[in-house]
């Protein structure tokens, strides 16, 4: 019979899966890693957020309403008992010895009655409300200060850290698990930062600053061990943005334009608008890199309205006047649509479509695209044509002829959707491209275009002002314009809140606008009801308008669920002026321009994001004539709820509204949808941090200008953490 072997002793690392700690297993695991916690190492960056203090520090006489507290107080006594609709409730009453509140809980985890006691320390956290005359919180956090139960060293500990929970995991738990981590594998912490940069910035070295995040008895001095660590997640983020833009600059030659002055100069002259002043700098500026040898990168930024298409034409006409193509990309059929229009008019306008510059040939297929064809005496194409057409997806007559031209070189400005990413649609010689509302497209999405035949020039586009702090993150390779200038014929649009009791003077306002002759957008947030919405549906609203509030004025339904002809003749009849009122989910919120629309309702408008509301109102005051936007809120509104439409009716300004909205959503939901390449930060927060974030940015591209690869001995250590974070990304972005 064998021996046994012996058990192999684990090898102490920092990367052990945090099931091997004593008192988690399997099952704790994997709450844990529902947190984001799998390893020893996630275990010691898993932060508390909050800190208890055992004394009784607090007095409970200064608390305000609506203010977030964390305290703690003495339970003097405890109720329970059924509600009318034969539900359990708790009611405690807690003093700090001085002055007393309750603390209600309807919904509570088996088990709490029980802790609850008369005569014992616990720690509160929760929001301060007022029931008769008396300071409340509703549903707070509730940790029972028992020092019997805990182990020694937290049982003489004076403050004890707080975390998030999950499943059957505990305070407790957490806490003995993370003692073990230090206590085993503390001396396994390595720095990820150079001794210049600790030393520049003041920061703790790494291992102690973790410690103190977990083991401080001084919690007023934590946010300043916390800079450390948001130093970290940007400054490794910025690295790799710093050595795409030195690898583009080096090593990636696009195409040097030349400013010909051939179509652009034309379109100049014919423009039946003055260019406003930042739509001429922003213009100077593409122009500028157009005509260096480097790739263009460049995010141009602008409210709706702003005139962002006449300066994306501008860069186009240049490239074709180079004898190169443009394309632009739109993320919806109907945005692309009515580029293709607007672009289409602005180009007859200025005498560089078919209307003007067709010339006598033979009835062919190539006429079926709008604008002209214009070839030398050696057969080849004229710098000074301009040939535009619509690509979309989907099958379609045509479809194939297209791309047999834009493949050819006959057709070179193409305006299309995702369709321009399938890899049978072919170019010529494809100068630049145009990608309208970017934040829609993937990062992945965005690096293939880049790397398209001769590394065409980009610009991206974006109606949704973005924060600079959320720029430099999300798209910390790009160089900005801003067109922070509304032409001069164009008025801010009044805007006024309105309570849903308040429905029929605003119906009165409308009805006024609707007798000159003026059309109207209703927004809501849902199509249909549902049992566990109590928000109005589209389909509820039309009928009641349609019928009972404006039967004499035509209106139409317009939802994401329809077909998209359906959608298209809607539409087309809105603009076309046949229906004066719109009712519509937020399917409108991007796409047609009616400048004669001058009223834009918005149902619930409390359950809408800032970004969202600021573009639905860009939908009106497209025109001459002064535009309304009425946001009805319902009651009950939330905090943040008043707080959005505040800010709505106190500027129109993008920008101003942008970093509100960021502020209130966090970078995560600020665009609407989970976006591709969107930053994740474990302990960084875009809007309080945006000083740490500057200073990381700086010291990365000073980094990367002296040393791209991480070559030099004092870098290993940045290098071995840089390719463990980003490797898989910078390479699909670089190559």
């Amino acid at each position: 019979m064998e021996k046994a072997k012996p058990k192999q002793e684990r090898v102490p690392d920092i990367l052990t899966p945090v099931k091997f700690l004593k008192g988690i297993g399997e099952v704790r695991s994997r709450f844990l890693s529902k947190l984001g916690v799998r390893s020893v190492l996630d275990l010691m960056e898993f932060f508390p957020r909050a800190y208890i203090q055992r004394t009784m520090n607090t007095p409970i006489a200064e608390f305000k309403v609506g203010e977030k507290v964390a305290f703690t107080a003495q339970i003097c006594w405890v109720d329970k008992r059924m509600t009318k609709k034969h539900q359990p409730q708790i009611n405690i009453g807690i003093s700090d010895g001085v002055s007393a509140m309750v603390c209600t809980w309807f919904k509570f985890y088996p088990g709490l009655e029980e802790q609850l006691k008369p005569g014992g320390t616990a720690w509160f956290s929760g929001t301060v409300s007022e029931y008769q005359n008396m300071l409340q919180l509703i549903h707070p956090d509730v940790e029972i200060l028992d020092e019997e139960t805990e182990p020694g060293f937290w049982k003489e500990r004076p403050i004890l850290p707080v975390y998030l929970l999950s499943g059957n995991l505990t305070q407790k738990v957490i806490r003995n698990a993370v003692l073990q981590a230090f206590s085993q594998y503390a001396d396994f912490i390595e720095d990820n930062l150079t001794a210049d940069i600790i030393a520049k910035h003041h920061f703790e070295p790494r291992k102690s600053a973790l410690q103190m995040m977990h083991f401080t008895t001084k919690p007023e001095n934590i946010e300043a061990v916390r800079r450390r660590f948001v130093y970290e997640e940007f400054y490794y983020m910025q690295l790799m943005w710093a050595r795409h833009n030195r690898f583009h600059k080096d090593e990636v030659h696009g195409i040097t334009f030349e400013n010909k002055k051939l179509l652009t100069r034309r379109m100049y002259d014919k423009l039946p608008f003055k260019l406003t002043a930042a739509q001429k700098r922003v213009i100077t500026e593409i122009f500028a890199d157009m005509t260096t040898e480097k790739q263009m990168s460049r995010l141009l930024q602008g409210d709706v309205g702003s005139g962002k298409t006449i300066v994306t034409l501008f860069a186009m006409l240049l490239a074709l006047e180079n004898g190169y193509q443009a394309a632009l990309m739109a993320p919806t059929e109907i945005l692309a649509e009515q580029h293709y229009q607007n672009i289409k008019h602005l180009l007859n306008t200025a005498g560089l479509g078919h209307s003007e510059l067709v010339e006598e040939r033979k009835e062919s297929k190539e006429n079926s695209v709008d604008s002209c064809l214009r070839r030398n005496d050696d057969g080849n194409i004229r710098n000074d044509c301009v040939r535009v057409c619509l690509l979309k997806g989907g099958q379609y007559k045509g479809k194939k002829e297209l791309k047999e031209q834009i493949a050819s070189g006959e057709i070179n400005l193409i305006i299309g959707t995702h369709a321009l990413l399938q890899e049978d649609v072919l170019f010529k010689a494809l100068g630049f491209i145009t990608v309208d509302e970017q934040h829609r497209f993937g990062v992945e999405q965005r690096a293939k275009l880049a790397k398209k035949d001769t590394h065409p020039d980009m610009l991206y586009l974006s109606a949704t002002p973005i924060p600079r702090s959320l720029a430099m993150t999300v798209y910390g390779d790009l160089e900005v314009s801003i067109l922070d200038e509304m032409p001069p014929n164009r008025k801010p649009v009044s805007t006024f809140v309105r309570s849903s009791g308040k429905l029929d003077i605003v119906y009165t306002e409308i009805r006024n606008e609707l007798k000159k002759g003026r059309q109207v957008y209703i927004v809501c947030p849902l199509i249909e009801e549902s049992e566990k919405s109590d928000l109005l549906s589209a389909e509820t609203l039309f009928k009641h308008i349609s019928t009972k509030v404006f039967p004499e004025f035509s209106s139409a339904l317009l939802h994401g669920r329809m077909k998209s002809a359906d959608k298209d003749a809607i539409m087309h009849a809105f603009k076309q002026g046949e229906t004066k009122i719109l009712v519509s989910t937020t399917v409108i919120e991007v796409g047609v321009d009616v400048p004669n629309a001058t009223v834009m309702l918005i149902e619930h408008a409390e359950r809408f994001g800032l970004a969202q509301l600021h573009q639905l109102r860009g939908r009106v005051g497209r025109g001459a004539d002064q535009a309304y936007c009425f946001l009805i809120e319902h009651f009950p509104i939330s905090n943040v709820g008043r707080e959005r439409l505040a800010t709505m009716t106190g500027t129109t300004d993008g920008f101003v509204i942008a970093e509100k909205d960021l502020e209130l959503r966090g970078p995560g939901e600020f665009f609407g949808t989970e976006q591709s390449g969107m930053p994740r930060f474990r302990f960084a927060n875009l809007v309080r941090d945006q000083h740490i974030l500057k200073l990381a940015r700086n010291d990365a591209f000073d980094l990367i200008s002296i040393d791209f690869a991480f070559d030099k001995p004092e870098h290993q250590m940045v290098k071995k953490q840089f390719n463990s974070l980003y490797t898989k990304r910078e390479t699909m972005m670089l190559y």
